[in-house]
């Protein structure tokens, strides 16, 4: 599949998919769920019966249209097949945000080739509209039937800049102390993947995320790729190894920002360091 065809086959395949979805959700909201908590550590880390209903759906959606690719998605057994094109689902981004009503959870899907996400799909049912990159330096915002390209605000200046961060109680205070600068930066809430699509649209400059999987994550590098922005681990490295997470408007705030953040750059979430 050359390039020309990828730019055409994925991104209509995303577009429509994101209508499935919505179609999806409107016809099941209302309808009661169960939820089931994943973690035995005694932490809330919910699963739905709907996260695992979109997740069929998706799988299903993918298989048909792409029958030899490989499907990686967080609620179900990875579906091997010897390609080099590969899915990483994550069928609700949020699910805590979900079980409270909270309209900011959504459907990440990316497209990989040879490990490397092309293309992404961010959807917010709740809110009417998705996120999905058409190549790697076009992106677009669907709202309401209604398509919008999308772009940070490369032209934003450190002192004015406008950060969202969220740790979700994994940065103990201990480490916090370290980064005491970017404490005191912080304006915003990291509102799930939400936070990193405004961050697209231009409306907030820097977002940091403490703890990230493959699946939260993948399909967002493709947008914020696609929209100008920048993304990288905490320690400059390729944010397709998830983890620590800093994405930036232009390069002088992913610097400074890596600078403040650098007495954490080793720092693994969940792991005693």
């Amino acid at each position: 599949m050359n390039i020309e065809t990828r730019n055409t086959v994925f991104p209509n395949f995303l577009n429509q998919l994101a209508k499935d979805l919505n179609k999806f959700y409107r016809e099941k909201v209302g309808l009661n769920y169960k939820t089931k908590n994943k973690d035995n550590t005694g932490k809330f880390n919910p699963v739905t019966t709907f996260d695992k209903a979109f997740e069929k759906l998706i799988r299903k959606k993918i298989s048909q249209k792409f029958p030899n690719h490989k499907i990686i998605g967080e609620e179900f057994k990875t579906k091997n097949k010897k390609s080099d094109f590969s899915w990483i689902i994550d069928p609700i981004d949020g699910t805590k945000s979900f079980v409270i009503g909270n309209p900011t959870w959504s459907n990440l899907i990316s497209v990989n080739y040879k490990g490397n996400p092309i293309f992404g799909l961010a959807n917010f049912p709740a809110l009417e509209k998705y996120y999905f990159n058409k190549n790697d330096n076009l992106a677009y915002v669907v709202e309401k039937g209604k398509r919008r390209k999308i772009n940070v605000n490369n032209k934003s200046k450190f002192s004015e800049m406008k950060l969202a961060g969220e740790f979700h109680g994994w940065l103990p205070l201990n480490k916090q102390q370290k980064i005491l600068k970017v404490l005191q930066l912080m304006q915003f809430p990291s509102s799930d993947a939400l936070s990193y699509v405004n961050f697209c649209e231009g409306r907030i400059d820097s977002v940091i995320q403490c703890v990230n999987k493959i699946w939260d994550i993948h399909a967002i590098i493709p947008i914020i790729k696609a929209s100008g922005g920048i993304a990288s681990t905490w320690n400059n490295k390729d944010p397709k190894n998830a983890g620590t997470i800093l994405v930036s408007s232009n390069e002088i705030i992913h610097n400074k920002m890596l600078g403040y953040l650098k007495p954490l750059s080793k720092f693994v979430p969940g792991r005693v360091n």
